[in-house]
This record gives C-alpha cells, sequence and structure tokens, in this order.
C-alpha cells in the first residue's frame, strides 16, 4: 500500500480508503463487514470513510466496532454531517445546533474520542455560511475534529468558504470527496484545479461507478443476481452508473485493456483515478475481504500513456 498527503496538509493517507456506503450496517452481514475492514487493516489501508446517515447510524457503529481492536493513532477515521437524521426540523443540514450534536452523537457510536476528517456531506444554502465554518472551526478547538472537509460542492462554494476561513483565520478545508471515475469527469475542469491551488486533496467515490467498471454487467443482458443493479434497494443510486447497452459497449472495450496492463477491471479503474496527483485517495466499498483485496492491490500501479489513451479511444 502506498500514502498520499491529504491535500497540503501533514495527514498521509493510504491511495485505498475504504467506505461504507450501501454496504456495512444494512446491506451486508455484520460479521462479513467486520472482516473486510480487518483485511484492509491488514494489508495497509489506514483510511476507513462513513458517515451519520449510512445505513441510519448504525455503519458508524459498524465500523467503530471493527476498529476498537486497533490502536486509535494508527488509522485515519472519517464521517460527515448534513443529510436527515430524524424527522424534526432540526434534524438536518450544517447548522451550529445540528453539526455539534451530530458530531456527538459519531463519536458515541464509532466509541471514539476524536474524529480525524469531519466532513460537509452537501452545502446548505439555508445555514449562513459562517454559521457552519465556526461551529466546524469549534470542534477542531475542542479538540473533537481533526481537520475538515467538504462533498460536492460547487467551485463558487468553495471559494466563498475559502475565504472566509481565510479572513477570520479559521481552520481550512483540506479535503473535497467528490464523484469521480472514468465515465464521469466533470470535477477535472473547475473543481480540481481550484482543489489543487488551494492545497485540497481529492477523496474520490465511485471509482467502479458503482460497479459498472467492473465489466460484469453486458450489454443486451440482466444484472447477475448477485449484483447492486439487481437489488432494487441499492438499484435506485445507480443514477450514476448508465446501464444503457451504448454505456456497457464501451466499458467492455475496457477489458482487453486491462488485460494486457495485466490489471483486473476495477484495479484498471481504481489505477486510473489514481494517475492524478490531485486525488489523494480513492473509496472503495467492498461487502467481502476478497473486494478489499483485489482493489486494495491497485495502489501503486501505474498506467502508461498508451493504455490511457486507448482508454479514452475507448470511451470517446
Amino acid at each position: 500500500m502506498e500514502y498520499r498527503h491529504l491535500g497540503r496538509s501533514g495527514l498521509r493517507v493510504s491511495e485505498i480508503c475504504l467506505g461504507s456506503w450501501l454496504t456495512y450496517g444494512g446491506a451486508t452481514d455484520d460479521q462479513v463487514a467486520i472482516s473486510s475492514i480487518e483485511k484492509a487493516y491488514d494489508l495497509g489501508i489506514n483510511f476507513f470513510d462513513t458517515s451519520n446517515v449510512y445505513a441510519t447510524g448504525n455503519a458508524e457503529v459498524v465500523v467503530g466496532k471493527a476498529l476498537s481492536r486497533y490502536p486509535r493513532d494508527s488509522y485515519v477515521l472519517a464521517t460527515k454531517v448534513f443529510f436527515p437524521m430524524g424527522d424534526r426540523p432540526t434534524d438536518w443540514g450544517l447548522s451550529r445546533k445540528h453539526i455539534m450534536e451530530q458530531c456527538h452523537h459519531s463519536l458515541r457510536r464509532l466509541g471514539a474520542d476524536y474524529i480525524d476528517l469531519y466532513q460537509c456531506h452537501r452545502y446548505d444554502r439555508e445555514t449562513p455560511l459562517e454559521e457552519t465554518l465556526r461551529a466546524l472551526d469549534d470542534l477542531i478547538t475542542q479538540g473533537k475534529v481533526l481537520y475538515i472537509g467538504f462533498s460536492e460542492w460547487s467551485p463558487a462554494q468553495i471559494i466563498e468558504a475559502l475565504e472566509m476561513q481565510r479572513r477570520f483565520n479559521m481552520d481550512r478545508f483540506i479535503s473535497s470527496q467528490p464523484f469521480y471515475n472514468i465515465l464521469g469527469r466533470n470535477i477535472e475542469r473547475e473543481v480540481m484545479p481550484l482543489c489543487w491551488r488551494e492545497g485540497i486533496g481529492q477523496i474520490v467515490y465511485s471509482p467502479l461507478a458503482q460497479g459498472v467498471l467492473t465489466g460484469k454487467y453486458h450489454p443486451g443482458e440482466p444484472p447477475p443476481s448477485d449484483s447492486r443493479a439487481a437489488d432494487p434497494q441499492q438499484n435506485m443510486f445507480m443514477n450514476h452508473g448508465k446501464l444503457d447497452n451504448a454505456q456497457l459497449e464501451k466499458v467492455q472495450k475496457l477489458v482487453p485493456i486491462a488485460q494486457e496492463c495485466g490489471l483486473t477491471m476495477p484495479q484498471l479503474a481504481i489505477a486510473w483515478c489514481l494517475r492524478r496527483e490531485e486525488v489523494s485517495s480513492a473509496i472503495i466499498g467492498a461487502s467481502r475481504p476478497s473486494q478489499v483485496e483485489e482493489n486494495a492491490a491497485a495502489s501503486g500501479k501505474k498506467l502508461t500513456e498508451e493504455s490511457l489513451k486507448a482508454i479514452d479511444e475507448a470511451l470517446k
């Protein structure tokens, strides 16, 4: 496993981050989930990402239980806040009340004294930005949070936040968590260059396009029975996957490229994301330890210029 700095901070994280969206605390048996996390740790993955809203808190419980056997200073624990955690009007968003309360709830569920990276899961248009940033800054001052980041913010929102943090001498964001993969490259236009200039690292999610880039979905064929697309509860989240035949035909053109590189399809897709120095880590999801092992092997793999050109040609 290789490691990179998270933005221009001193924090070093594994190139592969194990996430828990749509897997732990719900769809995956808890013991299998714990075994997957243990496998990740054994492989040198030191970066684990979750959120308060994943399985309505249960994902944090499973992640915390699995990591409790290891020294707290040996891994980087990331979670998030924004989405509704109840039906009351104060149960969502980035108000000071919701941030403070949810941070305490996350710490309890995780069984931790502090969170390494606390992230705004989305942007809150109904709360003054200064209120959000001061709450995050206070959590850092209190020692409950060490670093802060955001997920899926626009360039304008990022710029406004950084200017405010600079003006009021607040702790600055060090990470961005965007959707990014071979099929979805929008952040390359503005978000990546902006964050690179400002010392913010990308922690990219869905590097496999929610399984589409594994090559297991074939044009004109029903999805495998054990796949995410075959599960009605998870299929609703596959809007980024684009399971149309034209897209799947393009993905199948990547199979010989992966073979020529000596990589599996998931390894090719993850290595493609990691080709960019702006990317600090790629988040993988895994419902069993063998998936963790296969995906973790993408760390350190370098794609040649010829391979990168072939990928672009296949997907143009």
